[in-house]
């Protein structure tokens, strides 16, 4: 698949989903790169803000199977990966496999669910492999987790640790629409009676397995340059500078952000990285990996902001 293919295909998939979801533009920018950097999405938003219908919209405009799991705060670990069930009628244990044996999962309230079953979707977005009863099972290279959450000063929510937050490629916050897109849901939603599926709203399968691994390969090709290899660098350990930061992004966030950079750059038509592409996801990759001190905390500072700040502060290459 060439560079213009590559394009063409993201563009393509931003029309289907465009035709159930009103807006939400950066958000499926964001979710499209992680599909082609091989990372996986945390949406935060308020009930209502279209954050399940936009992860439905996007697994049916790819093509790749789709799976669903309600996070409940009564939920186990077995429910999300499976378990070895014993077949008397056999008298051998047979795996029944659990919701996250698919290829696009939804992680529905992820933060509504303890620690404990959280963390049954580590190995799965790092390796994309569960262990069951000491067997591994492959997920699929194509495996890709898009989780929504509550934001924290919600009730009934648990936060997520920060080995699971370091998991997720993006983390992006999904506000109220424009009042211009809010009118248009309104009028366009509004005149149904119930929620609908993205295939009622005229979304199509504009892609496959097959084309998604040809995207992939291409993207995985994208020049990279010394110089915006030291610009990455440079956004990284400054987060571990600023005495306005307890603890900064780990050496795993700059090797992310030089996959989702190469992602862009591809959807832009570019076979090179530029530092645009880099200044562009920083945020979104970052404002989950950093920790605020208490001293920033107590002044009212905002991760986005100072992360904003080091963007603004570290030099980019011309």
């Amino acid at each position: 698949m060439t560079i213009e293919e590559v394009q063409a295909l993201g563009a393509a998939i931003r029309a289907e989903v465009a035709k159930a979801v009103v807006g939400q533009e950066l958000t499926v920018e964001l979710m499209l790169v992680a599909l082609f950097a091989r990372g996986h999405v945390l949406l935060e938003g308020l009930p209502g803000t279209a954050k399940t219908l936009l992860a439905q919209s996007f697994a049916r405009a790819i093509g790749l199977e789709f799976g669903r799991i309600q996070f409940t705060p009564d939920l186990m670990p077995a429910d999300v990966i499976g378990a070895n069930l014993f077949n008397f009628q056999t008298s051998s244990f047979t795996l029944t496999r659990g919701p996250i044996f698919t290829e696009v999962l939804l992680a529905d309230e992820i933060n509504r669910t303890p620690p404990k079953t959280q963390a049954a979707l580590l190995e799965a977005m790092q390796e994309r492999q569960v262990t069951i009863d000491g067997t591994t099972h492959d997920l699929g290279e194509h495996f890709t987790v898009v989780a929504t959450q509550n934001p924290i000063e919600q009730q009934g929510v648990y936060p997520l640790p920060e080995a699971q937050l370091d998991r997720f490629l993006f983390k992006q916050a999904v506000d109220y629409p424009s009042a211009d897109e809010e009118r248009r849901i309104i009028a366009t939603h509004g005149a149904r009676r119930q929620a609908m599926e993205p295939a009622a709203w005229g979304v199509e399968r504009c892609a496959d397995a097959g084309r998604i691994a040809a995207a992939l390969a291409t993207v995985e090709a994208v020049r990279l340059v010394d110089e915006v290899v030291d610009y990455i660098a440079a956004l990284i350990r400054g987060t571990r500078q600023l005495p306005d930061l307890q603890s900064g992004a780990s050496p795993r966030a700059g090797s992310m952000l030089a996959g989702a950079a190469r992602a862009r750059a591809a959807l832009d038509g570019r076979d090179f990285v530029v530092p645009d592409d880099v200044k562009r996801l920083a945020p979104a990759l970052l404002r989950h990996r950093v920790l605020l001190s208490p001293s920033a905390e107590i002044a009212g500072q905002r991760v986005e902001d100072v992360v904003a700040s080091i963007i603004e502060t570290i030099e980019a290459p011309r």
